[in-house]
């Protein structure tokens, strides 16, 4: 997992960050460590208090881990990479606080861990030299023991230039064309159907063909590609018969006029499809956000009835444990005999049993309402790249026809 941590200052700030739920759609304080208060801002108040003695300005040391996207990563797991990260950084034993987020599609479950820096029998700040480097070597044996794959910046501290990156190429789709058949097709029966020169000039636009002169003077007529093909060979008559029906091929456009002005009209009509794509995806986005908040408070819902039932679970076994100790002269029978002893013993032991039962217990919900949230972008993920796909091709072939728009001649003088 990444591990990015610094030195800073201004606990306050930092508490009231890590406990945001408007960034966050869960927040878990999963540890409060070797500090007299039990909350997470008090925590930072006892540590800058202290820092007062010192010279210290930055007397908190904030870590972030964040596993690749689609790694599930449980609080065990995150606890060890924290011992890892501690041992390296030499914070072994220093109060901490431990905070879990899940943000979602882009940066699922995550772990901040807040150190004190401040050495409270020395009265110091200890000093933490090449924390990154040492940051950056945890981070890729963490990688290593899990099995996932080692991100090249922390193989090569070269290939974190952005200029050796390469991009993720897409796979357009391909633009149906006619065949040639549909093509000759298509033009004779607007030749069919025309006794004029604007009958048929009607005919060949419903067709998606536009009438010009050739280069050669000859009849022509193009495509909203730009293809352009001989209208006398492609209806298979002679350019005399041709003209007799249409006039003179002087009086036609040039190719290259009517071809910008086509482009320009195709790069409109491109526009528009532009706009009406955004507003569609605008409007999935609206239902998929309002479909999305839905699911997370009543995730969150979940967690706080489990929770609320886990605790009161807690203290009924723990009056449970207490019950099978004897009061008055039966107690102190009971203690003479070794019987107190036992009894404490098996206590602890299935005080260690339930807290290992519910940490499974809230894992599995963890890793339930995860897989949820997967499922919902997976769902929505499609849609999106569709869109992406398409909204960049439509902006491919507007940019290409706006060059051929732009690139017709200047009018004879």
């Amino acid at each position: 997992m990444i591990l990015h941590g610094n030195a800073r200052g201004g606990g306050r700030n930092l508490a009231l960050h890590l406990m945001r739920t408007d960034e966050n759609e869960h927040v878990d304080v999963h540890e409060v460590s070797g500090f007299m208060a039990e909350d997470v801002l008090g925590a930072f108040n006892e540590v800058e208090a202290l820092a007062k003695g010192t010279r210290c300005e930055k007397p908190l040391f904030s870590l972030s881990l964040s596993p690749p996207k689609n790694a599930n990563v449980t609080a065990k797991e995150f606890e060890d990479a924290i011992s890892k990260a501690e041992e390296a950084l030499g914070l072994r034993g220093q109060p901490r606080v431990i905070v879990f987020h899940e943000k979602g599609d882009h940066r699922d479950r995550h772990c901040h861990v807040v150190w004190s820096r401040i050495d409270g029998q020395a009265l110091r700040a200890i000093p933490m030299p090449f924390n990154r480097l040492k940051m950056r070597d945890v981070s890729r044996a963490l990688f290593i023991e899990h099995g996932w794959s080692v991100p090249k910046g922390l193989i090569d501290k070269e290939e974190r230039n952005p200029l050796n990156f390469t991009f993720e190429q897409y796979q357009h789709a391909k633009r149906g064309g006619r065949d040639a058949k549909q093509i000759k097709a298509d033009i004779q029966n607007a030749w069919a159907a025309s006794d004029s020169r604007p009958a048929l000039e009607h005919a060949l636009k419903e067709k998606g063909f536009r009438l010009a002169r050739g280069a050669q003077r000859g009849f022509v007529v193009t495509d909203h590609l730009g293809e352009v093909y001989s209208l006398p060979k492609w209806l298979g008559v002679k350019t005399k018969a041709v003209r007799e029906r249409l006039g003179s091929e002087k009086d036609l456009p040039e190719l290259e006029t009517v071809q910008s002005v086509y482009a320009a009209e195709m790069a409109d009509k491109l526009e528009a499809y532009r706009s009406d794509l955004e507003a569609d995806q605008a409007a999935q986005k609206h239902a998929r956000d309002q479909a999305r908040r839905a699911m997370i408070e009543r995730q969150r819902a979940e967690r706080a009835n489990t929770f609320k039932m886990m605790t009161m679970r807690q203290a009924e076994e723990a009056q449970q444990r207490q019950a099978r100790f004897r009061k008055g002269l039966k107690g102190l029978w009971d203690l003479v005999r070794g019987e107190t002893a036992r009894i404490k013993k098996q206590n602890e032991a299935e005080t260690v049993r339930c807290h290992a039962r519910d940490e499974a217990e809230k894992e599995a919900l963890v890793k339930h309402q995860r897989d949820q949230r997967r499922q919902f972008a997976e769902r929505h993920r499609h849609a999106s790249q569709k869109f992406r796909e398409r909204f960049q091709q439509l902006t491919q072939d507007r940019a290409q026809y706006l060059v051929r728009a732009r690139s017709s001649p200047e009018p004879e003088r």
